[in-house]
């Protein structure tokens, strides 16, 4: 009996979750509607912090959402929606912040790991090779 309460409390939870998501259409133009997608795809929730708008379901993410096809209605371009949301929120609003001196170390930080790592493993190796064997073929 239990089990069957406890299935159907997990079912009404999953249900309501999902019911929370804008799932029509925005726009009837089929490039308009694609152009969109594509935007609220590139936006994080503020709530969330881990989702995008579109597949979140909290109320600052559909008021995101509206706010978006607002200003997409009103002929906004892409680079003028992203400045008002950063304006508003902050880069960290962007899954792919902008170029600038703040967001520097967010774009060069990825490729100096790979370069200290490479050479730090490049050192490695090479200190390996260079030991003695003994006879057990195995390094010293």
């Amino acid at each position: 009996m239990i089990s069957r309460v406890m299935f159907f409390l997990v079912f009404v939870l999953f249900a309501f979750s999902a019911s929370g998501i804008d799932t029509g259409k925005a726009f009837e133009d089929p490039e308009l509607q694609a152009r969109y997608e594509r935007i609220i795809a590139e936006v994080r929730c503020v709530t969330c912090q881990n989702q995008n708008i579109r597949d979140s379901n909290a109320f600052i993410a559909a008021d995101l959402r509206r706010e978006i096809r607002r200003l997409m209605g009103e002929g906004k371009s892409d680079a003028e929606i992203k400045d008002f949301l950063v304006t508003r929120y902050g880069d960290f609003v962007l899954y792919r912040p902008r170029y600038s001196g703040k967001t520097l170390a967010l774009w060069v930080a990825p490729f100096l790991l790979v370069l200290f790592g490479s050479v730090a493993i490049f050192r490695v190796v090479r200190h390996r090779m260079s030991l003695p064997i003994d006879d057990d073929g195995q390094a010293q």
